[in-house]
């Protein structure tokens, strides 16, 4: 349906701004849930290993490939639904499918049966992002978008370090298969509380934007994307961080229980408070950051996230070179901060970048990017690579795959970012260039 601006405008005024800051912070809470029951597993993995006697290649695949290989491809025609309908709706649906499976995981009686409710999970997952980005894009203007995106991004640090607080906790003192169900179970009842308290927001409604109605097609919109080149360089830059991020959170627990023997309740007390604490503060600074830096020219806020970058390569050598648990884990802290400043600009522009009845499946596009090669290639990578240097390293082989991991890829994705500064003022003044 055609509207006219002024139209815009008033169905803009009929959301408060308190109903705005309660979609948000209640998204912010199913994003949590959605990493919670996405990153509970790793630090899982060590138990799963022994009653399952299964290698870290199998691992690796369990923690990112048989997740990420529905989630990405599934989120994109789940997008086209979201751009053509009730975008709260299909999320409270999605929150409910990838709950379930969540508790269906901790009924597994093999790892066939764990790999397949894990292929559950990232179906579900698929139906949250796309959609709450193009939500948060309509609650907030440009001016205020990575901000409001770094607050969402807030779900992953909150999700990451109650899924290491709780999972490990119940893990060493009551068993794995009860933390899944422990985390699974509400995810249930939150899905109930989207479905009837949050107001879907008018499509355009804070940029005064006209929503001419068109529903454009998949192919269409990466067609549009592919011709700018900033996306395409905030995609693989992101693609690459992700590879990393993923790689570490995946296996970093691996690694310091069997270079320095820590429990897993200990490593789930430190390290979900450093993900938490010191990734919920890349994330939402990062945002805040690009928007006060953005405010003079879009380009500063990417060379402010490019150096970010450098700065957590070269701190991250310190973490896998250090001689006890306890010093890996207080170098950890800074990189906890800087690897995360990328993701909320990424979204923000990403959904600037694109007319309105594009954007979820833009989110979904750059979302597919990001996981197909960061969450299915580098928890499958760094797991090979430790099978590939147990021969030499032994225990200590999970500590060099890591560490060889990030030797590369740091400077590389910190690259992708100063380019995609130098495209993105010419991109975003070509916004409406279908």
């Amino acid at each position: 349906m055609v509207i006219s601006a002024a139209d815009a405008v008033n169905r803009s005024q009929t959301i408060s701004k308190g109903a705005r800051r309660y979609a948000l912070g209640l998204l912010v809470v199913v994003y949590t849930f959605n990493f919670i029951d996405r990153q509970i597993l790793a630090i899982l993995l060590p138990a799963i290993k022994i009653e399952f006697a299964v290698d870290d290649r199998v691992l690796g695949f369990l923690a990112g490939s048989a997740f990420a290989l529905f989630y990405a491809t599934l989120g994109i025609p789940i997008a086209l639904i979201a751009d053509r309908s009730n975008r709260r709706n299909l999320i409270a649906l999605a929150l409910a499918v990838w709950s379930g499976m969540t508790a269906l995981s901790g009924l597994a009686a093999n790892i066939v049966h764990l790999v397949l409710a894990r292929i559950g999970v990232g179906i579900g997952e698929a139906g949250c992002s796309p959609p709450a980005h193009s939500m948060i894009a309509d609650y907030y203007p440009p001016e205020r978008r990575s901000t409001a995106m770094g607050i969402y991004t807030l779900g992953i640090s909150s999700g990451i370090m109650i899924a290491y607080l709780a999972g490990g906790w119940v893990a060493q003192n009551i068993g794995w298969r009860e933390a899944f169900l422990i985390v699974g179970i509400p995810g249930l009842v939150l899905a109930l509380l989207v479905r009837f308290t949050m107001i879907e927001p008018q499509r355009g409604a804070s940029e005064n934007r006209v929503d001419t109605g068109d529903r454009p097609g998949i192919l269409k919109v990466a067609r549009f994307l592919a011709r700018r080149k900033s996306f395409l360089h905030m995609a693989f830059g992101a693609a690459l961080a992700s590879f990393l991020g993923y790689a570490i959170i995946s296996f970093y627990p691996s690694f310091l229980v069997r270079s320095f023997s820590m429990s897993l309740s200990t490593i789930g007390t430190y390290l979900g408070l450093i993900l938490g604490i010191a990734g919920g503060l890349g994330f939402a600074g990062g945002g805040y950051v690009a928007d006060k830096v953005g405010r003079r020219s879009t380009r500063y806020s990417f060379r402010v996230i490019a150096a970010a970058l450098l700065l957590a390569w070269i701190l991250n050598f310190p973490v896998f070179f250090a001689s006890s648990g306890y010093l890996s884990l207080s170098f950890f802290i800074i990189p906890a901060i800087f690897s995360n400043v990328y993701l909320a600009t990424t979204f923000a522009q990403t959904q600037s970048l694109v007319p309105l009845r594009m954007r979820a499946v833009a989110s979904a596009l750059i979302l597919f990017i990001i996981n197909i090669i960061g969450l299915g290639f580098g928890p499958l990578l760094a797991g090979a690579l430790s099978d590939y240097l147990a021969a030499g390293y032994g225990n200590e082989s999970m500590r060099y795959s890591l560490l060889i991991i990030g030797a590369v890829i740091g400077p590389w994705t910190a690259f992708h970012y100063f380019m995609a500064g130098k495209h993105i003022e010419h991109d975003l003044a070509r916004v409406d260039e279908i």
